[in-house]
Parts: C-alpha cells; sequence; structure tokens
C-alpha cells in the first residue's frame, strides 16, 4: 500500500450507494480522502480540476455504468483522451449482471476489474493495498 493518504473518486448517481461506500471507507480504518461525484461529466471536471493538485488527485476510482449526462463508459473514454499520466487503479463497480458488461470491462486496459455491488470491507481494503501493482 501506499505511505500516503489514498484519494478515493467515486462515480454514482445513487446516493445510497454512495453512503453505504462512504460507511465502508470509514470502517476500513485507512487513511482514504473519499470524492463522489453524480455522473462521468462531473468526475471529468473534477479531474481536469486535480491535475493541478497532485494531492487531490485519486489513485483509486470506482465507476458506476448506469448514470445520467455520462455514463460509465463514456466517462472511462473521455478520461483516456485527457492522456493523463498519473497513475490511477480504475474498477467498474456495478449492479448490472449482464456478462456483455464484465466482458467489455476486460477491453479497456486502464480499467483492473468489475466489481459487483455492494462493495464490502475486505474487498475496499484489497483495493487499496493493490494500489499501483
Amino acid at each position: 500500500m501506499l505511505g500516503n493518504k489514498i484519494n478515493l473518486l467515486v462515480i454514482d448517481d445513487d446516493d445510497i450507494n454512495i453512503f453505504i461506500i462512504k460507511k465502508i471507507v470509514e470502517k476500513t480504518g485507512l487513511d482514504i480522502n473519499m470524492v463522489s461525484k453524480g455522473n462521468g461529466q462531473q468526475a471529468i471536471d473534477y479531474i481536469k480540476d486535480s491535475i493541478a493538485n497532485p494531492e487531490q488527485f485519486p489513485n483509486l476510482m470506482l465507476i458506476d455504468i448506469n448514470m445520467p449526462i455520462m455514463n460509465g463508459w463514456e466517462f472511462i473514454e473521455a478520461y483516456q483522451m485527457l492522456n493523463i499520466q498519473q497513475s490511477v487503479d480504475m474498477y467498474i463497480l456495478s449492479s448490472s449482471v449482464y456478462e456483455n458488461d464484465i466482458e467489455k470491462t476486460k477491453s479497456y486496459t486502464s480499467v483492473k476489474g468489475f466489481i459487483s455491488k455492494p462493495l464490502s470491507i475486505e474487498r475496499l481494503k484489497e483495493l487499496v493495498n493493490g494500489i499501483g501493482h
């Protein structure tokens, strides 16, 4: 795990899911700064603002698929077009049970995996411990 604070960006339009992830973050006992954005466009805007401030740039992103304005797939495409050099671990976090969504995740080299909701404390700890590997 990294020695410094973990910056977690959660991109999800479901307030209940955001609340659950916030509670999970608290229960890990780890030094995690969580920011949530309700759609991909808000997340892209946040990332553009964060480029100049590496201390707030996310090193872990959990991305929902189905969101208004810009969905998870569109976010990943827009993120890749930014050509950002900072290392970030991206995961799709979705309640989707469609095999094509799981397969589509594998087509993005920038996405490390697919996680089915709900996120667990143990899984979040695994993700944090795996950052950069």
